[in-house]
């Protein structure tokens, strides 16, 4: 009997069985990089832990520091890792994890660059904790990473203004706030100084990925100038998004000038509609997010009270720019670890 070769046989399942072992393969890579990363997280654990415990026991100063790295790369040369700034790294990363039994074992689910980029730039243990999550959860390359630490990502998420404790089930309403930031930098769109809404709108399509990854890396596209149609009626939702962890659709509306209180009536008409002609079965009710040039917080506040729809309402940025008395009005650490359980 003649063998059937791929071709004979793909109307009968060798795409499926290809697909499949490339998956497998995959799947094996990763895990294998995931345990030699555990590995390499263990031992440099374990080497800050030996400096640490022989200073105390020995009273050595920093000089052994020096020595040490001088002596193990002429053992394992050409083995990069051991430098005298990277054994104070580890140091570090031991002395500020050992007595701390939810970060210690999260900090060795993401790579070291990122432990020690996120050590040497938090030094909150909550802020720390939201980044770790943050890039175990989406995948943050380094620069990444360094982007949303400069970029005040864990402030503007905690500084949200949303209502959502009164507008969405008890099991989704925490990673909703995680969805909606304080505050949105676009300084990838090239505007001038003066645009209007309908070139905003523009100027974030044609970057969407940019447009995306701002928004916060988990939404997906789904269309610009999303059509509605109400007794005859048209109207239009400037941007329509997919949140795929929250399944919802979110409305985005863009203004180019200050928040407005009459802006949330118009985003809980185009929430209801949606919800009754456009939500599929098993997915969450819409959320809206209202992006302004400028908002005054109270204001926000007094707009959203009395809402019965999921609305957010964040300011934009060309630069980034969180005022400094903003600081200071923070969550309490009790309501930041809860929402983080979430990532």
């Amino acid at each position: 009997m003649k063998d059937k070769t791929p071709d004979d046989t793909a109307v009968n399942g060798y795409g499926n069985l290809l697909g499949d072992i490339k998956e497998r393969i995959r799947s094996a890579q990763y895990e294998a990089l995931k345990a030699v990363n555990r590995e390499l997280i263990e031992l440099y654990w374990d080497i800050g832990r030996m400096i640490v415990e022989r200073q105390a026991r020995e009273k050595w100063g920093k000089a052994v520091v020096d020595r040490l790295a001088q002596d193990l790369q002429k053992e394992f040369p050409g083995i990069r890792g051991f430098s005298a700034s990277n054994l104070w790294r580890m140091r570090l990363f031991f002395e500020a994890y050992s007595g701390n039994v939810k970060l210690a074992p999260l900090a060795r689910e993401i790579g070291w660059t990122h432990n020690y980029t996120i050590l040497e730039k938090c030094k909150d243990g909550l802020k720390r904790e939201f980044y770790i999550r943050m890039t175990r959860k989406y995948g943050w390359s380094k620069n990444v990473l360094i982007h949303h630490i400069d970029n005040q990502t864990y402030e503007k998420t905690l500084l949200n203004q949303v209502n959502f404790d009164k507008t969405l089930p008890a099991e989704v309403r925490n990673r909703a706030k995680l969805a909606v930031k304080d505050e949105y930098t676009f300084d990838f769109l090239d505007l001038s100084e003066e645009f209007s809404e309908r070139e905003l709108e523009r100027a974030a399509i044609s970057r969407i990925e940019e447009f995306l990854r701002q928004m916060g890396g988990v939404f997906a596209f789904v269309s610009s100038q999303h059509r509605l149609e109400v007794e005859g009626e048209e109207f239009f939702i400037d941007i329509l998004l997919y949140h795929r962890a929250l399944k919802c659709l979110v409305a985005v509306e863009l203004k180019v000038g200050k928040f407005l209180p009459e802006y949330v009536g118009k985003m809980q008409f185009y929430l209801a509609v949606l919800d009754d002609t456009v939500r599929m079965d098993g997915e969450n009710p819409a959320i809206g997010i209202i992006l302004c040039r400028d908002k005054k917080r109270t204001i926000v506040e007094y707009a959203l009270r009395e809402s019965n729809k999921p609305i957010g309402v964040a300011a934009y940025r060309m630069v980034s720019a969180l005022p400094d008395e903003l600081q200071g009005q923070l969550p309490g650490p009790e309501q930041v670890a809860l929402l983080m359980e979430e990532i």
